[in-house]
């Protein structure tokens, strides 16, 4: 919106300050029905990011402030460009410096440089405004196209500079590519400073980051080839020798058993970090950092340390320890609990031997753990240093669930008392350093795995939308947070109240401010041993719903983020990481969304359930489009054996989940229709099991053959990748997680019915792979 708008006298300050800051004005909700932002909602939500609003004075003052801001940094804190396309550079300066001889200097990623004069007269000029009653303009500097893409920095020389001006964002990975400039691959790029002084000559910067206009697809999925791949949820996977989750060892058994059945890839959960000292916080989109990783999935035994640890064996080889073990890999559901205290027994002791044996004697495997931390930088220290304080405060008062309840002297990492508790606590701070170093390199040898074995895609990884407000991630830049607001969606059938999941959102101006660098940090973490990577809600590349402070998820509001921005960089990092992107984009997105992403090479996410005709019937094969991964369903949704029962409707009722009891009937009048649908849908192309008949009524459950039947079909569409659900594939009843429950329901918990070892003799498996590597290769 431009300024000529937001003055327009005809409309209340409130309101054009929110649509000013992004906050829109309206949405309209799954059924097509217009909701109006109230004035209530936006004087919450702009106080959640910050902003005075309390009187139509106060909103004067905030949006004048708004407006100015871009004119006193002179430059903006970030470009994001495409390449081969001119770079367009907006200045804002005053007109007393318009016929100055300026000076711009690039300086690309691989050093290259270029340069060039003008003088602002010379340049497009555009809007004027008094700036504390000087005239100032604002000028478009135009640039040369750059074919390279990467992260550059351009200079530009203003002669005479009569102000000290912020010094631009610095991007993690930037500085110790440019000769002069000290810096880690993820140091913190808040912490800028004052270059030059008044009436001097001074350099004022800014990244120009240059993207690519279509994301990575591997050779597996391009010219009409299409691939296939399994996803798990990795905690749930059984096996002989996990220690009663699933683990690193048994990914890399998955990939050997995706190799051997023809798939390209492994499909998993988000990986993010979560609690160490809660390990019953189990959801993995609800993370306390997405740039790091849960360590209970490491696999204990293969830690290098663990070979050459002659105590940790004997705790391990103890019969206690054994029986223990044993009662975690039988239980029905996954005890997070006992898991965490089983390899807390074990891991402390690997790390006192890697001291001993490594640190004290400066080995070449001690020399591989300081360039890690070198590398991580200022992120890893800082969530290490966070784990080891919410573990210490933790311990002496329960009630301490995060950093926002903590004493208000240890709320911000750079607080004398924190430092002075990483002073003395640096042995504990560095154990968590260790683990984060083993999950690196366990990940790092697993997509090397990958590679080897010839799959096309590798491991397929998750990145949530957002992260949990009391964890590291918002501990350590809380000032990118809009920390009492949370994201969520508009209501629905199931939510007429919408839903809230209580994940701060990134303040857009923020990030942007910070050059976008957790956003970049972020990405990398999660593709670097990735082959494809699935972007939770990636609607939320262009806008979130947000649910304001003290109000219910049906009072909330979309608030606007840089979608060109986000996404040419999502398509940098995928291009370096070789990695493919699928964007979640169920439910209700914006045509401009879909049709960018598609552009760009993101594939759509379609479910069987959710795929219909005009007339309610399921998609015909032929009508997905190319470019996108269909699969039958999903975590949050029933398996196919649950869906054909009505275990989901069940579970809702029991849990007195439904608003109505109509939207009940609904449900089970629509889902009874479904199964009429689903086997004339299998009927009209040739598929229905032989003996099988079309009426449902005969049809008590779905049988192997029936399952394998709608994998068969689904496969034969021309979407470039299909994914099977593990417990599809096993017939399994439950759903992973069942969305509006917490405690009521055994979310993330749930184990497959089948363990690794006896899958190579399980009909149900054999039957599956065959029909996908016919139907997907053939």
């Amino acid at each position: 919106m431009s300024a000529d708008d937001q003055s327009n006298p005809q409309r209340p300050d409130l309101q054009r300050l929110s649509e000013l800051v992004g906050i829109l004005p309206d949405y309209h909700d799954i059924w097509g029905h217009r909701h109006e932002t109230s004035d209530a909602t936006r004087r919450a939500l702009l106080g959640a990011m910050a902003i005075a609003c309390g009187s139509e004075a106060d909103c004067a003052q905030s949006m004048q402030q708004w407006l100015e801001a871009p004119w006193r940094r002179r430059l903006p804190p970030v470009l994001v460009a495409p390449s081969h396309a001119p770079v367009e550079l907006t200045l804002h300066l005053p007109e007393r410096e318009a016929e100055q001889v300026c000076t711009w200097r690039l300086t690309q990623e691989d050093g290259h440089r270029m340069h060039g004069q003008f003088t602002p007269a010379s340049l497009e000029p555009g809007e004027q405004r008094d700036i504390d009653a000087e005239p100032w303009r604002q000028y478009r500097l135009y640039l040369p196209p750059i074919g390279e893409t990467g992260y550059h920095r351009l200079e530009i020389d203003l002669a005479d500079a009569r102000q000290e001006y912020p010094e631009q964002a610095v991007i993690p990975g930037e500085a110790e590519r440019r000769p002069g400039i000290q810096g880690s691959e993820n140091q913190n790029i808040m912490d800028s400073r004052f270059r030059g002084k008044a009436g001097q000559p001074r350099s004022l910067s800014l990244p120009l980051i240059v993207h690519p206009t279509h994301c990575h697809q591997p050779a597996c999925v391009t010219e009409g080839r299409r691939a296939w791949g399994l996803s798990v949820q990795l905690y749930g996977v059984r096996s002989q020798r996990n220690w009663g989750m699933g683990d690193f060892g048994d990914l890399g058994q998955l990939l050997d058993w995706a190799a051997q059945a023809g798939a390209a890839l492994i499909g998993l959960n988000p990986l993010h970090a979560l609690y160490p000292h809660n390990p019953l916080h189990i959801s993995p989109y609800s993370p306390s950092s997405r740039q790091f990783v849960n360590t209970l999935y490491l696999d204990v035994e293969a830690v290098p340390e663990f070979a050459d640890c002659a105590e940790a064996r004997a705790v391990m080889a103890a019969e206690s320890f054994q029986a223990d073990l044993n009662k975690l890999r039988d239980a029905e559901l996954v005890d997070y609990a006992g898991v965490a205290e089983a390899k807390g027994r074990i891991l402390p002791r690997l790390y006192h031997h890697f001291r001993a044996a490594h640190l004290a004697q400066d080995t070449a495997r001690a020399k591989a753990f300081r360039a890690f931390q070198q590398q991580a930088g200022e992120d890893l220290r800082r969530f290490a240093l966070y784990q080891a304080l919410q573990a210490h405060l933790h311990a002496h008062d329960g009630a301490l669930w995060g950093w926002p309840v903590w004493p208000a002297a240890w709320r911000d990492p750079q607080s004398a008392m924190v430092q002075a508790f990483a002073a003395e606590h640096s042995e504990r701070i560095e154990y968590f350093e260790y683990l984060q170093w083993l999950a690196e390199d366990q990940l790092a040898q697993l997509r090397t795995k990958a590679e080897q074995l010839g799959l096309g895609i590798g491991l397929y990884q998750d990145l949530a939308v957002g992260v949990d407000k009391g964890g590291a991630e918002t501990w350590a830049h809380r000032e990118l947070f809009a920390l009492e607001a949370r994201t969520g969606c508009p209501p629905d059938d199931f939510n007429p109240r919408g839903q809230d999941w209580g994940l701060p959102p990134w303040l857009p101006h923020r990030l942007r401010d910070a050059g976008y660098a957790p956003f970049i940090a972020a990405l990398r973490a999660n593709m670097r041993h990735a082959g494809a990577l699935r972007l939770d809600h990636v609607m939320g590349l262009m806008r979130l719903y947000w649910v304001p402070p003290g109000l219910q998820g049906d009072q909330g509001a979309y608030l606007s983020y840089p979608f060109a921005d986000l996404l040419g960089i999502l398509a940098l990092e995928s291009q370096r990481n070789q990695c493919l992107i699928v964007g979640e984009d169920l439910g209700t997105v914006p045509d401009q969304v879909r049709h960018k992403l598609y552009d760009y090479g993101v594939l759509s996410y379609r479910l069987f359930y959710f795929e219909r005709e005009p007339d309610g019937a399921f998609r015909a094969p032929g009508n997905f489009p190319a470019q996108s991964l269909v699969a039958a369903s999903t975590h949050d949704l029933a398996t196919l054996k649950g869906f054909w029962q009505g275990e989901d409707i069940k579970l809702r009722e029991q849990l007195q989940l439904y608003p109505s009891d109509h939207l009940r009937q609904a449900q089970i009048a629509g889902r009874e229709s479904d199964r009429w649908r689903l086997l004339q849908a299998l009927e009209r192309d040739g598929l229905l099991p032989e003996g099988v008949n079309a009426n449902p009524n005969e049809v008590p459950q779905l049988t192997p053959e029936i399952i394998q039947a709608i994998h068969r079909r689904l496969a034969r569409s021309p979407a470039q990748l299909f994914i099977v659900q593990a417990e599809d594939m096993l017939g399994e009843l439950e759903q992973a997680n069942l969305p509006g429950t917490v405690d009521e329901h055994p979310n993330w918990r749930r184990k497959l019915s089948v363990a690794l070892e006896a899958w190579p003799g399980d009909a149900r498996i054999s039957g599956i792979t065959q029909a996908l590597r016919s139907e997907r290769q053939g």
